[in-house]
């Protein structure tokens, strides 16, 4: 069994741990953001954790109505030009928390008056030490180069900064996120079936939409890193203007398909590949009744009933899948997952 398996069966345990320990930290950055929370958020971070930074864009917007920019470190690194970031907060992500450009930004976001979060899974690293608030995700070492446990402990680190900054996300419905975890983890042998029929695929498509938009480029990644497959992430929109062209007969798409809002336009999505006969398949979970029944579907109904959108916890169990049917794959095409050629678990540039 290769290491990116067993750390992706440790994802309940790190999420539940990781609540569990910084619960009391954020409660006490929500108190400071209950009389004056920041008008803008901009969020720092490259590769696996830049996914992670995509998704916090989505759920602060929508949760919260505080706009949010993603950073673009250059602007720091090589073209040294400071940034008016006074009364912002500025928030870099970082597994190893030694992504020297992530870390240069927070450090001139902090010069230049912004109120700085640091999120890691390394206590010790340097992105731990500089912020005014560094949330700590309890991962543990995470050994395989592709990260997995980091990427959804950071999702966690979202939800938990959009409730410190007034989100009406509840607090015992992330406590429920363990259990969803567990549920997606049993489709482990569900998903190495479907991986053997993908054995000799080269290129694909991977296509969210809103909360789970970051989750498609996250899947995209995990098989270009472990399997080398070119596999290209879009949004169900962008996908329309142009680059569904290229797709015909046979050809491999995923399709992230929760219940909610997004469900009604990736549906029509669905229904014209199908005209295409390209090859498809489409993740959602139990509370999707609409799905096809040839849908991998997640064993637990994870549609919210509530004020806020339907599909607001599926990120993390959604991901989880799609995690295991590129390790499945790296397994069935012979390549170790775990030491994806030209790559290092810390990658640092400017």
């Amino acid at each position: 069994m290769s290491i990116m398996l067993r750390e992706i069966r440790e994802q309940p345990r790190v999420i539940e741990k990781t609540l569990r320990a910084e619960r009391r930290k954020f409660e006490k950055l929500r108190r400071r953001f209950e009389n004056r929370r920041p008008p803008l958020v901009v969020l720092a971070a490259r590769g696996t954790s830049d996914n992670a930074a995509q998704f916090g864009r989505y759920l602060i917007e929508i949760t919260t109505g505080i706009p949010v920019s993603l950073a673009a470190p250059s602007v720091a690194t090589l073209y040294r030009v400071p940034l008016r970031l006074q009364g912002a907060l500025v928030a870099a992500v970082s597994q190893s928390g030694e992504s020297t450009d992530t870390n240069t930004v927070l450090e001139a976001a902090r010069k230049a008056g912004a109120f700085t979060v640091g999120i890691t899974n390394e206590a010790g690293s340097t992105l731990a030490k500089i912020p005014d608030f560094a949330a700590i995700i309890r991962g543990g070492r995470e050994k395989s180069v592709a990260a997995t446990k980091t990427y959804t402990g950071q999702l966690l680190g979202f939800y938990l900064l959009a409730w410190a900054l007034g989100a009406e996300i509840r607090l015992d419905d992330l406590d429920r996120i363990p259990e969803w975890a567990d549920c997606a983890l049993k489709l482990e042998d569900e998903i190495a079936q479907r991986a053997e029929r993908y054995r000799f695929m080269e290129q694909a498509v991977v296509v969210g939409r809103g909360l789970n938009y970051a989750n498609a480029f996250e899947w995209a990644l995990k098989m270009m890193e472990t399997c080398y497959v070119v596999a290209e992430r879009f949004s169900q929109a962008d996908i329309l203007h142009g680059p569904i062209a290229m797709m015909g007969q046979s050809f491999p798409a995923f399709l992230i398909a929760p219940p909610g809002v997004t469900w009604p336009v990736m549906q029509q999505l669905a229904t014209r590949l199908e005209g295409f006969k390209a090859e498809t398949l489409i993740l959602t979970d139990e509370s999707n009744k609409a799905a096809p029944k040839t849908a991998v579907r997640i064993p637990a109904k994870l549609a919210y009933k509530g004020s806020l959108p339907a599909e607001v916890y599926t990120p993390i169990p959604y991901i989880i899948p799609a995690q295991m049917f590129a390790a499945k794959l790296a397994e069935v095409r012979g390549l170790n997952p775990d030491h994806p050629r030209g790559l290092n678990k810390v990658t640092r540039t400017l």
